[in-house]
């Protein structure tokens, strides 16, 4: 059995020797190293080339989050951010090593969570097998998938009433692409499902505001559709739009995914019908597909990102294989497409 080749990033010694005794246990997994600081875990990756890094955020000489840069740059290896959850400065490296390419991330080990071991092993699996790449663009076709159909001018032309979107594995980077680049104006509002770890969500909504000209908000359960800005789904709940007004609820789970991409789109396709759009961005998995497939069945728009820009072409290659995409655009084609439909809301 070929074992995960795992370089642990950690400077609390406590904290690395307890990581250490954890992948020395399991026959799966062989450590490759131990690092004290970014600069240490750039030299050792390029010699030992690990399979997998599991990466602390907060560190002397370099920090986290810039170990992570350089190595996306130069040397990509799938990365698994062990970060803290209550100390706001680390939390926002942690979004940003997300946006620069690390793939998920899991709290730090806590007095009495007996279960934390099991969690963390079975994350650094799934994180190690995914292929990392240092520019994610380059074949544009979404390999067997069906071609998606061009947009029908009279659909393009349709006035929409608003957009959903959902993403996971890469999602930080994703949504700031995609919304980073529509003015503070754009007339549509924009319910996101996002999965990311419960400590981690509230603190996300933040770090994307300060991301983005639009206002970004938590979603409370009873309110109203806003007219405009963009609203997270609260870590752990479903939300769905019924009434004109976000429902929020912890409903059994999807696909193992609370909140889920398919609620969100389910919802929408009932309450909005043809004057919806989906997107469905990089993620692991087959949340959002059907759900698509109910958008575009009640004759809504959707769009799913394409192969060559995803870092893991799971949920939306789902969608691609149901046929309920109607167009598959790279990351950098998504944005400027939700700014075409809000100029023809606004004119």
């Amino acid at each position: 059995m070929t074992r995960v080749r795992v370089l642990v990033v950690e400077d609390s010694l406590t904290v690395r020797m307890y990581l250490r005794e954890l992948l020395e246990s399991d026959p799966a997994f062989e450590l490759a190293g131990l690092a004290e600081d970014g600069k240490q875990a750039i030299e050792l990756c390029q010699v030992l080339r690990p399979d997998v890094i599991s990466m602390d955020m907060m560190m002397p000489v370099m920090t986290g989050l810039a170990a992570t840069e350089y190595i996306m740059a130069y040397c990509p290896t799938p990365i698994l951010v062990v970060s803290s959850s209550v100390n706001r400065g680390e939390l926002f490296r942690t979004y940003e090593a997300l946006a620069a390419g690390a793939l998920d991330v899991i709290e730090k080990p806590l007095p009495g969570q007996d279960l934390w071991g099991e969690s963390y092993l079975a994350m650094l699996k799934l994180v190690a097998k995914i292929k990392v790449v240092t520019h994610l663009r380059g074949r544009r076709a979404a390999q067997g998938a069906p071609a998606a159909e061009p947009l029908a001018p009279a659909a393009a032309r349709r006035r929409m009433r608003l957009a959903a979107l959902g993403a996971s594995t890469g999602g930080p980077s994703a949504l700031v692409d995609v919304l980073g680049g529509l003015p503070a104006d754009f007339p549509l509002p924009l319910l996101v499902v996002i999965h990311i770890a419960e400590p981690f969500g509230h603190a996300f909504v933040d770090w994307l505001d300060d991301h983005c000209a639009l206002d970004v908000r938590m979603a409370r359960h009873g309110q109203s559709l806003p007219a405009r800005g963009v609203v997270l789904a609260a870590p752990g709940l479903h939300m769905q739009l019924r009434g004109g007004r976000l429902v929020c609820e912890a409903g059994p789970e999807r696909l193992s995914c609370r909140p889920s991409v398919d609620v969100l789109f389910e919802s929408v396709a009932q309450e909005c019908g043809a004057e919806a759009a989906a997107v469905l961005l990089t993620g692991m998995g087959q949340d959002g597909a059907r759900g698509m497939l109910a958008v575009r069945a009640a004759g809504g728009l959707t769009i799913a990102q394409d192969e060559a820009s995803c870092v893991v072409y799971g949920m939306p290659r789902e969608a691609a294989l149901l046929n309920a995409a109607q167009r598959i655009l790279p990351l950098a084609e998504i944005g400027p497409a939700l700014a075409a439909l809000g100029a023809e809301r606004a004119s």
